[in-house]
């Protein structure tokens, strides 16, 4: 006598497979797909020093701008054109590219237009632009 056998064609794969594969081709499209570059205005930061080049360097020009047209060069206040004209001398007189840096330092509010507008300033004159932030610490004295 010949047994009947059952066919069992369909076979259910494991289902807790699917989270593990689904999580894993996000996860691959995610880190594949193009990012979308950022916008902004490229900028050319110069780099660090040794210690002979730092004495043989003279004095970086130092340029403080805030939200008004004044414009102070180390220190000295200056308006409007009158400040890239003397930026433009200043550079100028400059003759090794490691001495053309200038230290640009912006108060929160200043504004983006007239921040662009001073760096333009700068670049046309020549210089090297290098940002510096300053953080406030609050000090408690006792």
């Amino acid at each position: 006598m010949r047994l009947r056998r059952e066919n069992k064609l369909l076979v259910e794969p494991p289902s807790s497979a699917t989270g593990d594969i689904a999580f894993n081709l996000i996860v691959f499209f995610l880190v594949c797909a193009s990012v979308q570059p950022d916008n902004g205005r490229q900028q050319n930061l110069p780099k660090s020093e040794s210690k002979d080049e730092k004495q043989q360097q003279s004095e970086n020009i130092e340029v403080a701008i805030n939200r008004t047209n004044v414009v102070n060069i180390n220190g000295t206040p200056y308006e409007g054109t009158a400040a890239a004209a003397r930026l433009q001398a200043m550079i100028s007189a400059k003759t090794r590219p490691e001495d053309k840096i200038v230290v640009l330092k912006a108060a929160k509010e200043t504004s983006y237009e007239w921040w662009t507008t001073v760096v333009v300033w700068i670049e046309e004159a020549g210089g090297t632009i290098t940002i510096q932030r300053e953080e406030e610490r609050t000090i408690m004295a006792d």
